[in-house]
This record gives structure tokens, C-alpha cells and sequence, in this order.
């Protein structure tokens, strides 16, 4: 039961993600409301655009990840498979873009961070999270 919760979540999650992706490269839509804007960009690269032209390589670290994650998954505790599967999700979504587009489709820019997409937030949540439900469980 709980495989197939987590299963849902990441596809409902994925799907998310790459129809944002979808409708933000077909409308190119400009949007700014002053502390918050839709931005298109397409990033060959990581976070602030370091590592440009890297693709092929966060293509075999993505990989990589993935299956360090599926390796895993039963040591996760269930209290923290939503973290799990936010990460997951978010390298697959980030792997999606790299492998069919080329680069990723990022577009969620608060102008005082870097353009990011629903995959980087999930990752940087499921990373956060996983990270303090470990340090909480050690102390």
C-alpha cells in the first residue's frame, strides 16, 4: 500500500512537473509582478547557471542518483518517504528535460534567486527534509 501511495505521489508530482515545463515553452508567457515573474530559461548547466553545457554529465549524475534512490528505498523510514519521493521525482523530472530537450525548462524566478522549476524545488525540499529527519533521529 504504501509503494503504491509513493508511486502515485511521484507521478502526480512528475506530471506536474513536465506540463508546467509544457505550457511555459509553448506560451512563453511574460508575466512579472514585481517580486515574482515567469521567466523561460533553458539551462544547460546547474543552480546559477554553473557548469554551462554540462548536460551530458548531470545526465550521468542523474542516473546515478536514481539508482542510489531505488537501492535504497527500503531503508528509507516510512516517516520519511515523502522527502524520498520529492527527491526522486525532482532528478527525474531535471533527467526528462536533459535527455528529450537538451537542457532543463526552468521558470519560477523571484528575481532574488535563481530561475528554478518544480523539479529543483523538489529536490531542494526532499534534500532539506531528508537531511533534518536524520539529524532529528540521531539526537
Amino acid at each position: 500500500m504504501v509503494a503504491k501511495k509513493n508511486f502515485l505521489i511521484f507521478l502526480v508530482l512528475l506530471i506536474l512537473d513536465q506540463l508546467t515545463k509544457i505550457v511555459i515553452t509553448l506560451k512563453v508567457p511574460s508575466i512579472d509582478l514585481k517580486i515574482f515573474a515567469i521567466t523561460l530559461v533553458k539551462n544547460t548547466g546547474a543552480i546559477w547557471g554553473i557548469f554551462k553545457d554540462s548536460n551530458m554529465l548531470f545526465i550521468w549524475i542523474s542516473l546515478i542518483v536514481i539508482g542510489v534512490l531505488i537501492r535504497f528505498y527500503d531503508h528509507i523510514p516510512k516517516k520519511a518517504y515523502l522527502f524520498y519521493v520529492l527527491l526522486l521525482t525532482g532528478v527525474v523530472g531535471n533527467l526528462i528535460d536533459r535527455v528529450f530537450r537538451g537542457h532543463v525548462i526552468d521558470f519560477i524566478d523571484f528575481k532574488f534567486w535563481p530561475v528554478f522549476n518544480f523539479a529543483d524545488a523538489f529536490i531542494t525540499i526532499g534534500v532539506i527534509g531528508l537531511i533534518l529527519y536524520l539529524w532529528n533521529e540521531k539526537n
